[in-house]
């Protein structure tokens, strides 16, 4: 799981449980989503990146491109 893309469909932020769906096992996933960096906001629709992953459905994630 770390290191894989994966899109914002609920927003990821402080204090906030997101959702990001993650393409995994031939499907795409919903998965439980945390900032990695715990004072960043992840809007919906940004590609996200795996770093951290808590089975079974929770993964911290940041910004694959940047701020």
């Amino acid at each position: 799981m770390i290191g894989k893309e994966g899109r914002v469909t609920g927003r990821i932020g402080p204090g906030l449980v997101g959702e990001v769906m993650i393409p995994i096992r031939g499907g795409v996933e919903a998965f439980y989503a945390h900032p990695a960096d715990p004072r960043d906001e992840i809007g919906v629709g940004t590609i996200v990146v795996v770093v951290e992953y808590h089975p079974p459905r929770t993964v911290y994630v940041a910004s694959a491109f940047g701020p």
